[in-house]
């Protein structure tokens, strides 16, 4: 307004004299506004951090955990007068699985299975697949259902059951669970076959099976899929898209254990990661 009026007509107009005028120009920002930049300095390095991944609410425990105390609502405001915000979730949209195959149909048990009260009672299992410029890759993927911790995965250019295996394999080796411990799967082939039933049945698991249809029944691990997508394969298509099914590989592995697993924080645990809720709990 200075650049259109003098000094003396705004201070006429707004009943203020020519010295407040100056005292307020002079004036150090009050205590509130220097903690807010200060504030607002954390929050976008804590954004960066997390590669545009968190909002406010995962900002907020990552700063209360660091012994900050502070309103989400503020956070929130800060978050936007940054021109900043985190990687918005889509609106889910389930997903079927082809399970027109010969092989049996485990019954679901886990719809009257009691919540798990700790790590190994239920395994939940889901295959996806992510496109790159050569070719698709497929991942397995297997969760403790009691952190959402991911404890086997594995990598292929083809649906073959081979991936699913591996990927068990690999949790199991991790984790030697004790016997009875459920199994939980859409009705893929892969799941249904020979010899995945075989390695459950050598290991003392229980198959369990998703309802005909029904993505719901496997919920938990719908969502951590589609939270890979959000936070990994979106970020990776908006600079450019992958390559190489092993470039798409590797950036799932980066995902998935070093970050998912130890660092992200998750509403459903309190907003700690899978492995601080295992480790806190127990």
């Amino acid at each position: 307004m200075k650049t259109d009026h003098t000094l003396a007509a705004l201070c006429a107009a707004l009943h203020v004299t020519r010295s407040g005028s100056h005292a307020w120009e002079r004036r150090a920002p009050s205590l509130r506004a220097q903690t807010d930049a200060q504030l607002q300095t954390d929050i976008r390095a804590i954004h960066a951090v997390h590669r545009g991944r968190y909002g406010a609410p995962r900002i907020h425990a990552e700063l209360q955990a660091r012994g900050q105390r502070h309103g989400r609502k503020r956070i929130a405001r800060l978050l936007r007068h940054a021109g900043l915000r985190g990687l918005c979730a889509r609106r889910f949209v389930p997903r079927t699985t082809d399970s027109r195959h010969a092989h049996p149909i485990a019954p679901n048990l886990l719809a009257s299975h009691p919540p798990p009260s700790g790590p190994n009672p239920i395994w939940v299992a889901d295959l996806t697949y992510v496109r790159t410029a050569a070719g698709w890759l497929y991942v397995a993927v297997i969760m403790d259902l009691y952190s959402r911790r991911i404890i086997g995965w594995a990598a292929g250019a083809s649906l073959a059951a081979a991936t699913v295996l591996a990927a068990l394999r690999m949790a199991l080796t991790h984790r030697q669970p004790p016997v009875g411990l459920l199994d939980h799967s859409d009705r893929g082939v892969q799941y249904a076959n020979v010899e995945h039933r075989e390695v459950l049945a050598t290991a003392g698991m229980d198959a369990s099976m998703s309802r005909a249809g029904n993505p719901y029944d496997n919920a938990a691990m719908e969502s951590f899929m589609a939270t890979d997508k959000r936070e990994c394969v979106v970020l990776a298509e908006a600079a450019g898209g992958y390559a190489t099914p092993a470039g798409a590989a590797a950036d799932f592995f980066a995902y998935g254990a070093p970050y998912y697993n130890r660092q992200r924080r998750h509403s459903a645990l309190g907003y700690q990661s899978p492995r601080d809720f295992e480790t806190n709990v127990n």
